[in-house]
């Protein structure tokens, strides 16, 4: 009985120290997204080489043992059907045995599969959905909700902001220089949840900036055709089109605005037009689409060009706001090794005290884990395709803040000989 005693006791110990990450030798992350496309893809590019980073290095640092890092490719299928992310997360916690989670893009399937990693007290930190609920649930609920921070994209209401500072440079240089001085605005999201708060903001503030509102239009995320919404929209007398975008519809949209040349100018959000292969994939027809960017080729900080030009060189594509996967490792890291353990609750107290200078800025958290908005910190850019090439046009001059490369905004010329008052 006693050495049967002792044998249970051996099993035990045995049994403990398996469920313990160290003891396979290495630290498994997560990377949530829809791999079928460019966001999934940048989400798993970006923490490549966040982990290389790392894992070039020995690894992290934890109770005397060098630990490397290990990615857990998670297709979450979100873009096609919301439901199988929260499933593939499950999946990936108690199949795979993940350590963290990063991730994750439309926020109808970003709230599920927050649910399911607090339920199992996974530190998750999100790196594609806007969505203010998303972080406002670590105020309302901090004991459940603690685990979750996001690095990137910056809140919708933050993202809202930048909107309205572009439309309303847009909305400058075109009363400058062709003499509109109230422009028509036409509001086209996609329809889902994280545009509408931008949406309810459009339709709020565009009076009180001097603009009229042209119409609303809200196509599918997917949509592959949007002729007749364009159609729509040049019949308004449209002078400007205010977008909101993130999925496979902007390519669709703005090859279409290319082709009909489509006499307003477009500006606000167009994911698809922050990577390379949106310039072949419209066919050229997306010259002078401006979008919210994360990244540009500027001096944003230290290490954004080197991390523009070696993301570029290694994916064949400029990262998008879903590469910030790379500073998420980096911070995860970082924090793991101050705290000296993978335990959740103790490396979320050095989360919360991260001051990390990345590729976009300075990220900090605040008191409901969202990255900070604003001069000084994650600030976003504003880019625009101009004949091939992808350049920044925004900050210049705002805040006091202009990025070394930064360019100026041009009009479309079809919406020059539209509009220009003779």
């Amino acid at each position: 009985m006693e050495k049967l005693g002792k044998g249970i006791f051996l099993l035990a110990i045995v049994v403990l120290f398996a469920a313990s990450p160290a003891f396979g030798q290495e630290i498994k992350i997560g990377i949530a997204g829809p791999m079928a496309f460019v966001q999934g893809q940048h989400h798993w590019f970006g923490a490549e080489f966040g982990a290389e980073q790392v894992n070039a290095k020995g690894g992290l640092l934890v109770g005397g043992k060098r630990l490397p890092i290990k990615l857990v490719k998670i297709d979450t299928n979100e873009i096609l059907n919301v439901p199988d992310a929260a499933s593939a997360v499950e999946r990936a916690i108690t199949r795979d045995k993940v350590d963290f989670l990063m991730g994750g893009f439309r926020t109808e399937a970003v709230l599920a599969m927050q649910d399911v990693a607090m339920d199992y007290k996974k530190i998750f930190i999100g790196c594609g959905a806007a969505h203010p609920q998303l972080c406002g649930r670590v105020a309302k609920d901090y004991n459940k909700y603690k685990y979750w921070f996001r690095v990137t994209p910056i809140s919708s209401i933050f993202l809202a902001k930048v909107d309205f500072i572009l439309l309303g440079m847009v909305a400058k240089i075109m009363g400058a220089e062709l003499g509109v001085t109230q422009p028509k605005v036409a509001i086209i999201a996609e329809k889902a949840v994280w545009a509408d708060p931008i949406v309810a903001a459009a339709k709020a503030n565009l009076p009180k900036m001097g603009m009229e509102i042209a119409g609303e239009w809200r196509p599918s995320a997917t949509a592959t055709d949007v002729t007749a919404e364009l159609s729509a929209i040049n019949a308004a007398g449209a002078h400007i089109i205010f977008t909101t975008i993130s999925g496979p519809l902007g390519i669709a949209y703005a090859k279409k605005w290319g082709e009909l040349k489509i006499p307003a100018a477009s500006v606000g959000i167009n994911v698809e037009s922050q990577k390379k292969g949106f310039w072949e994939a419209t066919g050229g027809m997306g010259n002078y689409d401006t979008s919210i960017n994360t990244y540009a080729r500027v001096e944003i900080s230290p290490t954004t060009i080197s991390f523009y030009d070696k993301f570029a060189a290694k994916a064949g594509e400029f990262p998008t706001y879903n590469a910030g996967t790379n500073d998420a490792i980096q911070i995860l890291a970082a924090a793991i090794e101050r705290a000296g353990t993978l335990d959740s609750d103790k490396v979320v107290a050095e989360l919360e005290k991260n001051d990390w200078f990345g590729a976009p800025g300075r990220i900090v958290f605040n008191k409901e884990h969202d990255v900070t908005w604003g001069p000084g910190y994650v600030t976003a850019t504003g880019t625009q395709w101009q004949d091939g090439k992808l350049m920044c046009v925004w900050p210049v001059n705002w805040e006091g803040i202009t990025y070394k490369g930064a360019v100026k905004y041009k009009i479309p010329p079809w919406v020059v000989e539209k509009w220009k008052k003779k």
